[in-house]
């Protein structure tokens, strides 16, 4: 954590003086920094994808800071050392102030969205190919990947066990120090399961081309018990058809979860920066989609506007301009920005409060002040 902290201060340091790189178009600063998830990811393979593009066209640096904690990777931009984040599921739970938001330090962030890519990926629960674990209910003792320190993947591991009837206890949870390191457990034999996005990730071609293999767990539409299990657990996961990813094709596609990835969100950008590098990503969309798979995701056309997190204005902006905002959009965004102020509102009536029973207090004051307000709570 120290020595991210310390690289993203030298970065945005650089960000904050440097020259401004210019076209017709788009202007951006020589150097853009973004933290990002680890090394080897889908989100930092992207990122970098997404970079040389931006590279090549506007002779900048992007900077992408890997991290390997759901708190670490959003804690720069937060506090304001880098401008931007990479996120997935946790910018909601962040957004909500649940999880390992719900405390004093930190409750409901006043986070906004750049880019929420959509996708042709899926997010799923991967098991190997050389087991017979053919569904969900067959993980019932089986050793699941558990990522200390991300609440995010932690909820994730839930939700698909609540499709199958199951909990954390009819398994057996193995911890793991990041993402990267449990799919390198999983590649190890060391676990039978753990979640992912189903493409644009090494670590998930290494573990498909062990000795063991590599399938995923279906998510049948036609179970609807199943999904309304999940999604009380989840309730930002959507159904998706995947039709990319590890042994999944438009000829073999697959009935999974889906949910916008990755998020790029921001605390304290500037609005000319956070228009500007909208507008540069989406120009640039034609040339990174052909470098790393399922960034296509991140052009305007593509984004996913609908989720659970506002867009920042100044990205509206530049949407509108493109011509794929539309009213529903706005007045869905207008929807969020009042539960955010509700969140707000509820938050100030913790000020002062403490102890081992803030999350639990907290957590009642938060479902009753939006419940007031005419919002559903997803937690309690």
């Amino acid at each position: 954590m120290r020595k991210l902290a310390s690289l993203a201060l030298g970065v945005i340091c650089l960000f904050a003086g440097g020259a401004m790189a210019q076209d017709d178009a788009v202007t951006l600063p020589k150097t853009l920094v973004w933290t990002s998830f680890d090394t080897g990811s889908l989100g930092y393979n992207q990122s970098i994808a997404v970079g040389k593009a931006l590279e090549d066209a506007y002779g900048i640096s992007l900077r992408v800071l890997p991290a390997s904690t759901d708190l670490s990777r959003i804690a720069p931009a937060r506090e304001g050392r880098v401008p931007f984040a990479l996120a997935g599921s946790d910018a909601f739970y962040a957004f909500e102030g649940v999880l390992s938001y719900a405390t004093p330090d930190l409750g409901p962030q006043k986070l906004t969205a750049v880019i929420l890519a959509g996708a042709d990926n899926g997010v799923a629960m991967g098991v190997a190919a050389n087991q017979d674990i053919n569904s969900i209910a067959d993980l019932k003792g089986k050793k699941v990947g558990w990522v200390v320190s991300s609440p995010s993947l932690q909820s994730n591991v839930r939700a698909f066990l609540a499709f199958g009837g199951l909990t954390v206890d009819d398994v057996e949870l193995v911890d793991q120090p990041s993402y990267g390191g449990a799919w390198q457990a999983f590649t190890n034999g060391q676990i039978d399961a753990m979640t992912a996005v189903t493409s644009g990730s090494g670590v998930l071609e290494q573990a498909a081309a062990s000795p063991r293999g590599l399938k995923w767990l279906p998510l049948p539409f036609s179970n609807t018990e199943g999904w309304n299990r999940l999604q009380a657990v989840n309730p930002h996961f959507g159904q998706r058809k995947a039709t990319v990813g590890v042994d999944i094709d438009a000829e073999h596609p697959l009935e999974c979860a889906g949910v916008p990835y990755p998020a790029l969100i921001t605390y304290t950008a500037s609005p000319d920066l956070v228009y500007n590098v909208t507008k540069a990503i989406d120009l640039q969309a034609p040339v990174y989609s052909k470098m790393q798979s399922g960034t296509s995701g991140w052009a305007a056309d593509s984004e996913v506007f609908d989720w659970v997190v506002p867009f920042n204005e100044a990205a509206v902006r530049y949407y509108r301009e493109a011509g794929v905002w539309t009213d529903e959009d706005q007045k869905h965004n207008d929807h969020l920005v009042a539960r955010a102020k509700v969140l707000q509102e509820a938050w100030s009536k913790m000020d002062g409060e403490s102890g081992d029973d803030f999350a639990e207090k907290w957590m009642k004051v938060r479902a009753d002040t939006l419940e007031a307000a005419g919002f559903p709570a997803y937690f309690r």
